[in-house]
């Protein structure tokens, strides 16, 4: 396993509660297990393998993909807790006793309902480019980002450029390694997420940022370890999120990549891994 990377690790299947998750799981046993869960829309293949064969030096990795997405079966829920309810169920169907969790985006949405409702299962969090419940603009509704992810004219790659990284010449040229480095996958591909998917997801996000509860109390509740990352412009989910995240969460650590956006981690692959190896390295 230890051998396996991003590129050429294998789809895998665990079933639980009818549902069946697709995965790919590699890296240095031994160690807690960084579980990984993705964004808005993402899938297997959308993990960055400068980012994630970093981690498998270290311990295993476990790319998660949700129910009703790519290779996965089942349905997308409407709601994050519906959501973080099927990481869950993955986990007890691979006898996961603790993991660290990457949650970048909409999956950091659901790692903090996973640290609240099942602490003892969470060692350290790790949430990139996301929001507490109630953040001002993380339901990504807004009429420039819906533009963009409804023009079917615009190849994925190219939204993906548009939304991630800033067209700046240092921005540009970043996307371009990023996209580079997501085509060297040799083993089999995972599926394009459905049209439904991103229909699902964005009313799930809708409905987390339109939360009218106490986002100070919630977060308090979160008492692990977490870093906090985001680029210093995030036009996606407000870069305002990440230093509320970081105010109220306990037990923070916060990193703003200068002159980036959404995808900061992508930007400043090599130095987002050492920052969030150097996090983990405790055990």
């Amino acid at each position: 396993m230890s051998q396996k990377t991003a590129a050429s690790a294998d789809n895998q299947y665990v079933e639980a509660g009818g549902v069946r998750y697709a995965y790919r799981r590699f890296g240095k046993p031994g160690r807690t297990p960084l579980l990984c869960l993705q964004h808005f829309t993402g899938t297997l293949d959308n993990w960055d393998p400068a980012i994630v064969d970093a981690h498998a030096a270290d311990r295993e990795v476990i790319l998660f993909e949700n129910a009703g997405v790519g290779r996965s079966g089942g349905t997308v829920p409407s709601n994050i807790a519906g959501m973080a309810e099927h990481v869950l169920h993955f986990v007890d169907a691979l006898a996961l006793s603790k993991v660290h969790i990457l949650g970048y985006s909409l999956g950091g949405f659901l790692a903090q309902e996973i640290a609240i409702s099942r602490p003892g299962l969470i060692g350290r969090l790790i949430l990139s480019g996301s929001a507490p419940e109630g953040g001002a603009g993380a339901g990504m509704d807004r009429p420039e980002l819906l533009a963009i992810y409804t023009d079917a004219a615009i190849l994925p790659p190219d939204k993906l450029k548009r939304l991630f990284f800033p067209a700046t010449p240092a921005g540009l040229e970043s996307a371009d390694g990023f996209l580079a480095r997501l085509a060297t996958r040799t083993a089999e591909a995972d599926l394009a997420p459905d049209p439904a998917v991103a229909s699902s997801q964005l009313q799930a996000m809708i409905s987390w940022a339109n939360w009218q509860g106490d986002v100070g109390a919630k977060l308090e509740k979160i008492t692990q370890p977490v870093l906090v990352t985001n680029g210093n412009n995030d036009t996606m989910i407000p870069t305002a999120n990440t230093f509320t995240l970081a105010t109220y969460l306990p037990n923070a650590t916060l990193i703003i990549y200068p002159n980036a956006g959404h995808g900061a981690l992508f930007q400043y692959a090599a130095d987002y891994a050492s920052h969030t190896r150097t996090f983990l390295a405790v055990d």
